[in-house]
């Protein structure tokens, strides 16, 4: 039997739909999947024993990491008619790790993935319920945040179901978001002082040039606590990209400060020469 399941893969920051389709039919056991998958992805296999084809579509798409798990036993689930959906599983995206235990483990990314969920049109997408507050001011999809494969497939059945955990960005944005140093501590250095305001005022570049020690890094890192506060675009922007790197913190998963990054002086040096060379004198 086949069947048809659907996720959401990215590359970068975009998303594109992928379509998981499954082939069980008798035989020697076997497993295998196309459709440019990595190891990581490929391991899954481990987990079934019956002649099964996977497919993910598009194939000329490469697939990493563990996020389609779940999509593919669902999948399996179908085609072997352990269970029968009364859910338009066409609307519904499917994102998740499976552990051998059938529980759902968190992906990287996962805020980016319901983001393009929402625009590629997708009704719901499933997601780990670890990842919930990761996604709570994501509107205009349904985010369905489920613990286990038993959960999801109950869900899907009729039998029960599964809530959204949603939170309001105003009363995120109301939280006054404390900064660990302030542009008014910096004593001296008007002129400096002067040019930074005016590029916080106008939303300009500004380059800081002079001797080591001269306190550079001390007025760029203060120029973010004179910054108007993070809009609802901004906040998610910064938030897909930390999401995607996985570095964002389990107790704040959404942004709401203006972050700070102080690369080492000869890559900003080298960004610097790269990005816009200065052209040389001409000769009379």
């Amino acid at each position: 039997m086949l069947s048809n399941v659907k996720s959401v893969y990215l590359n970068g920051l975009e998303g594109y739909t992928v379509q998981v389709q499954v082939d069980v039919s008798g035989g020697i056991p076997e497993f295998n999947i196309v459709g440019l998958p990595d190891t990581s992805i490929k391991e899954s296999k481990e987990r079934v024993s019956t002649k099964i084809v996977v497919n993910l579509a598009p194939a000329d798409m490469r697939k990493e990491g563990s996020s389609l798990d779940l999509s593919i036993a669902v999948g399996i689930l179908i085609s072997t008619k352990q269970f029968k959906s009364k859910k338009n599983l066409s609307r519904i995206a499917f994102v998740g790790e499976l552990s051998l235990d059938g529980s759902i483990n968190s992906v990287k990314g996962i805020l980016p993935i319901c983001i393009e969920a929402k625009k590629i049109g997708f009704e719901e997408i499933i997601i780990p319920k670890s990842n919930e507050k990761e996604t709570a001011i994501v509107d205009g999809i349904e985010i369905k945040c489920a613990r286990n494969l038993k959960q999801v497939i109950e869900y899907l059945s009729g039998v029960s179901t599964i809530d959204s955990y949603k939170a309001n960005w105003s009363d995120i944005a109301m939280e006054k978001q404390q900064y660990n140093i302030d542009f008014s501590e910096v004593k001296g250095q008007e002129n400096a002082k002067r040019g930074l305001e005016i590029a916080a005022a106008g939303g300009h570049n500004c380059l800081l040039i002079g001797s080591p020690g001269t306190g550079k890094t001390m007025l760029a890192q203060r120029l973010i606590t004179i910054l108007p506060d993070l809009s609802y675009d901004e906040s998610l922007e910064i938030t897909k990209i930390y999401s995607v790197a996985g570095i964002l913190d389990e107790k704040q998963p959404i942004i709401t400060k203006r972050p700070f990054r102080s690369p080492h002086h000869s890559i900003s040096s080298t960004a610097l020469i790269g990005g816009g060379r200065i052209p040389k004198p001409r000769r009379n």
